[in-house]
């Protein structure tokens, strides 16, 4: 009798912002990325200091049987830091 073991696991990204909400994305980020709203990294410089953007600036892993959570918590760039990526 042949006994077939498939052992799947399942990645899951989340973004964790400032206020406390949550969003699935398709890829993973590193601490320190700068990425948009919808957790698209950006390059620099930025195309427009209006832009409302994100720094991944801490990542959590949990785990669970068969899934692997990561979460990238975001911090919001303002002010004169967001004016310096703009140059």
């Amino acid at each position: 009798m042949i006994k077939w073991l498939f052992k799947m696991t399942i990645y899951t990204y989340k973004l964790k912002y400032p206020e406390g909400d949550e969003k699935e994305i398709e890829h993973s980020l590193t601490i320190n990325q700068i990425v948009d709203l919808n957790g698209n990294p950006i390059g620099l410089p930025i195309p427009s200091p209006k832009m409302i953007i994100y720094r991944v600036f801490r990542i959590s892993t949990t785990e669970e049987r068969g899934e692997i959570t990561k979460y990238y918590f975001l911090e919001l760039i303002v002010g004169k830091e967001l004016l310096g990526l703009a140059r």
